[in-house]
């Protein structure tokens, strides 16, 4: 399972890094925490499209399932509020469990209000952040880690799943929020 969690936390990362890399050299502004800020600055972005994903698949689709082994898109969307809160108050300490959302909640109405006060949760825990206290050695799954390697694991679990989300709106004919391009004519 460590050797999984490694490869997922890897490859999730590998991704934004090498397209960070490969835009142009700006120099930007030193900042007095640049990888707590760069790390709250990816969740944010994330998050976002995560939201806007949400947002756009309609209601009815909430309950569909490309395979019967799998959750239908409200559970994945219940997922991921609880994984928010999972992750966020192990950094914070809070205990703050969050709903139960991924068996309580089937509207789509408030599964979006439960995602975004999720967020808005973790939001709170990234703004705290800094790379000194990022560095603090914490438990989580009985192994140790830094803080700031576990909001990273909450933004890799985020992107996970996000993919399936987008594979959901695909099968339904739905362009995902990450896919949408401006038009020259500025349509989406």
């Amino acid at each position: 399972m460590v050797r999984n969690l490694s490869f997922l936390f890897a490859a999730f990362t590998a991704v934004p890094v090498l397209a960070l890399a490969q835009a142009p050299n700006t120099a930007a502004p030193a900042s007095a925490n640049p990888i707590s800020r760069s790390q709250a600055k990816m969740y944010s972005l994330l998050s976002n499209v995560v939201i806007a994903g949400a947002e756009k698949m309609p209601e009815e689709n909430y309950s569909f399932k490309p395979s019967p082994d799998v959750r239908n898109f409200g559970q994945l969307v219940g997922h991921l509020v609880e994984s928010q809160y999972f992750f966020c108050s192990s950094v914070s300490r809070d205990n703050n469990a969050g709903p139960a959302a991924e068996k309580s909640k089937t509207s789509k109405a408030e599964l979006i209000s439960a995602l975004k006060e999720g967020v808005a949760y973790c939001n709170k825990t990234y703004a705290t952040m800094t790379d000194a206290n990022g560095s603090e050695m914490m438990k989580l799954m009985n192994m140790d880690f830094t803080k700031l390697t576990v909001l990273s694991a909450n933004t890799a679990h985020y992107y996970e799943h996000y993919g399936n989300m987008v594979t959901y709106m695909r099968i339904k004919g739905i362009v995902p929020p990450s896919s949408e391009k401006e038009s020259s004519s500025g349509q989406k």
